[in-house]
C-alpha cells in the first residue's frame, strides 16, 4: 500500500499567504550573519571547532632522515653480496636512539645500531631490520659485531626528510572543523595553539501546559517533554554549547520571564511549540516584546509554521527561533534551519554542508505537492551495491518511533505528489549510532 508522508495536509493553505521556499527562508536567516569572534586556544581545546585562519606547516616533516625500523644503519654498498647463505659481518660502532643525535658517522665497512624514529647517522644510506641479522631482539646489550643476511637497496627503511610535509605547506583551510587527525598534524608541524571560533551558546525552551519533565508523574492530559531533550542533543551534536533547557506553560507572562532568563547567556534561543495559529500560541508575541520577529509558513513537510527574529540583549545579538511543537516537526526544522545558523556562527566554511546519500525508495510514497518532504527512512544495501531507503514507520509529525528508527531524511521536492518504489532520492544522513 502506498505510504502517505503526512496525512494532515492543510486544506486552508490556498487562503493564506504563499508558502516560503526553504532556500529563501535560509537566505533570510543567514543574510549578514557573521561567525562569532575567534579566540586562540590550545590544541587540546580545539577539537571540532572551526579554524578562523588558514594554517601551514611550521616545520618540515620528518625534519631529518630517520629510521622506520629497529635495526642497523649501514652503507648499502657494503652489503651488496649479503645473503642468508652468505651473511656479511660488520663491526658495530655505536647506537643512536630516538631523541638523540648520532654519536658518529658510519664509516665504510661498519654498522650502527639504530632504533625506530632515530636520526640516520652521516654516511649511512639504508637500515637493515634487526630480524635480518643475528642480533638479539628486544632489550639487549650493544653487540660488538653483527651478521647481516640481506642486501638492502639505498634508502631501505629510511624515512626521508620532508617526505610527509615541507615547511610552509598548507594544512587546514579557514573554516575547517578540526578532527583528531587534524590536531595531530598541527601538533607535529609545530602549532601549539590555533585561532578558532567559539561554540555558539544555545538556550532551549519547550512550551505547553501539557508538558512534564521526563520521569515525573503524569496527570490526565499531560505528556513528557521530548522536544527539550532532543533539541539540546541536536545542538550539542552540531557543535553548540547548551546554556539551559527549560519547560514553560502557554501563558504570556511566564513565557516572557523564561525567555528573558534563557536569553542572558545565549547566542540563540530555540523555542518549540506556540508558533502556529492556535488560541494559546503566544511565542511570537513573547519574541516581539524583546525584539523583532517574523512568522513564516515554510514549504516543508513536516514543519510549516516557523518564527525567526532578532533581539539585542545587553548589547549582544540574540537570534530567535520558534519551531513547531510536534516532536518530529521540531526535530526536522532544527535540522533544516537552526543547524545551518549554528554552523555559520561557529565559523564553518559551508554552513549548509552535510553528509548525503543516494538511495532508491523501497516503497511508493505520496506527499503534499506544495511542500518539500523529509521522509524518515532506514537505509539498507540492495542487490546492485546501492542503497534502499525504506520508510522507518508512519510519517505523521507526532511519530517519534519512526524518527528514532531512521538513518536519514529522504528528500522529495516540491511539485511532486508521489513517487513509485525504485525512484531515486537524496537522503540526508542523521546522527549515526556508530561514530
Amino acid at each position: 500500500m502506498t505510504a502517505i508522508a503526512d496525512r494532515r495536509w492543510d486544506r486552508a493553505d490556498s487562503a493564506l499567504e504563499p508558502l516560503l521556499p526553504l532556500e529563501q527562508a535560509l537566505e533570510r536567516m543567514l543574510a549578514g550573519l557573521e561567525a562569532l569572534e575567534p579566540e586562540r586556544v590550545a590544541l587540546s581545546e580545539a577539537h571540532d571547532r572551526a579554524t578562523a585562519e588558514a594554517l601551514t606547516a611550521l616545520v618540515t616533516l620528518p625534519p631529518w632522515d630517520n629510521s622506520a625500523m629497529d635495526g642497523f644503519a649501514v652503507r648499502a654498498h657494503d652489503l651488496a653480496n649479503a645473503t642468508a647463505a652468505r651473511p656479511v659481518t660488520l663491526p658495530v660502532v655505536g647506537e643512536v636512539a630516538a631523541g638523540h643525535p648520532p654519536p658518529r658517522a658510519v664509516d665504510p665497512g661498519t654498522a650502527m645500531r639504530i632504533l625506530t624514529g632515530a636520526m640516520l647517522p652521516p654516511g649511512a644510506d639504508a637500515v637493515v631490520p634487526v630480524e635480518e641479522t643475528d642480533a638479539p631482539r628486544g632489550a639487549s646489550l650493544l653487540p660488538k659485531r653483527v651478521r647481516i643476511r640481506t642486501s638492502p637497496e639505498p634508502g631501505a627503511f629510511v624515512r626521508r626528510a620532508g617526505s610527509d610535509l615541507q615547511a610552509g605547506a598548507p594544512l587546514v583551510a579557514r573554516g575547517t572543523p578540526l578532527r583528531s587527525a587534524d590536531l595531530a598534524l598541527l601538533a607535529a608541524s609545530g602549532h601549539g595553539t590555533v585561532l578558532v571560533h567559539p561554540r555558539p551558546a544555545l538556550a532551549v525552551l519547550s512550551t505547553g501546559d501539557e508538558l512534564v519533565q521526563p520521569g515525573e508523574p503524569l496527570s490526565p492530559g499531560q505528556i513528557y517533554d521530548s522536544n527539550g531533550v532532543a533539541l539540546a542533543a541536536q545542538a550539542r551534536w552540531v557543535g553548540a554549547e547548551v546554556s539551559s533547557v527549560v519547560t514553560v506553560g502557554d501563558q504570556l507572562d511566564p513565557l516572557l520571564d523564561a525567555v528573558g532568563r534563557a536569553s542572558r547567556e545565549a547566542h540563540l534561543l530555540v523555542v518549540s511549540g506556540g508558533v502556529s495559529v492556535g488560541a494559546h500560541d503566544v511565542v511570537k508575541e513573547a519574541f516581539a516584546r524583546i525584539g523583532s520577529v517574523d512568522l513564516w509558513r515554510v514549504a516543508v513537510q513536516p514543519g510549516k509554521p516557523l518564527a525567526f527574529g532578532h533581539a539585542v540583549i545587553d548589547g549582544r545579538r540574540l537570534l530567535l527561533f520558534g519551531l513547531p511543537g510536534n516532536p518530529v516537526s521540531s526535530f526536522v526544522t532544527f535540522e533544516l534551519f537552526v543547524r545551518p545558523v549554528i554552523r555559520r556562527l561557529a565559523g564553518h566554511a559551508d554552513p549548509l554542508a552535510r553528509i548525503t546519500r543516494s538511495a532508491r525508495l523501497g516503497e511508493p510514497v505520496r506527499k503534499d505537492p506544495a511542500r518539500r518532504a523529509f521522509l524518515r527512512v532506514m537505509l539498507e544495501p540492495d542487490r546492485e551495491d546501492g542503497l534502499i531507503a525504506r520508510l522507518a514507520g508512519a510519517q505523521g509529525s507526532h511519530v517519534l518511533s519512526a524518527l528514532a528508527a531512521a538513518d536519514g531524511l529522504a528528500v522529495v521536492p516540491e511539485g511532486v505528489s508521489s513517487l513509485e518504489a525504485g525512484a531515486q532520492v537524496e537522503v540526508w544522513e542523521l546522527e549515526p549510532r556508530i561514530r
